[in-house]
């Protein structure tokens, strides 16, 4: 009887795999490279604040606009520069841009994650391993303990993709401890 058991569930194993092997097609079809951008891109950032304990970002349709307003700039003009800012309650901003059609926004957060590498503790500016905190500006950006909203945007350009983050409460504030 044990050996029928086992031999019934194999089978239903079985069908159940090719059932989803059938599947797999239809489900990866229908997940475009940016389908669901605001959710991936809100998961991208917190896997890794959740990693280093910090607590999760929300999003925020409000600093998602400001990044949208300011990315169509970025690629119809083709600069790449951050927006100047003025006012008692300033945005945080990370910019992100590659070819068109080439990076999932996991891969475009992924980017600035990177910067951990170059990360040491301690009070900002004094943060990266190489001496120049540009090279970690993104990622203490990210990761800012006071930071609990972000908003994001992808504009296309000719031949270049922009992604811009804001944030709020802006971080890298100088002489403070990002994390």
């Amino acid at each position: 009887m044990t050996a029928a058991r086992d031999s019934r569930a194999r089978r239903l194993r079985l069908a159940a795999a090719a059932a989803l092997a059938l599947a797999a097609p239809l489900l990866v079809g229908a997940t475009g490279r940016l389908t669901s951008l605001d959710q991936r891109l809100l998961a991208a950032h917190n896997r890794e604040r959740d990693a280093q304990g910090i607590a999760p970002l929300a999003w925020d349709g409000a600093l998602a606009a400001a990044a949208a307003a300011w990315g169509e700039r970025l690629a119809a003009s083709g600069a790449f520069e951050h927006e100047e800012q003025e006012g008692d309650d300033p945005q945080g901003e990370n910019l992100w841009a590659g070819t068109r059609g080439a990076w999932s926004p996991e891969e475009m957060v992924e980017g600035w994650i990177e910067e951990k590498k170059f990360y040491r503790p301690g009070r900002f500016p004094d943060n990266s391993r190489t001496g120049d905190f540009a090279d970690v500006g993104h990622y203490t950006q990210l990761m800012w303990r006071d930071t609990d909203r972000v908003g994001c945007a992808l504009a296309r350009g000719a031949a270049e993709e922009v992604l811009v983050c804001r944030y709020r409460t802006a971080g890298n504030v100088v002489g403070e401890v990002p994390f």
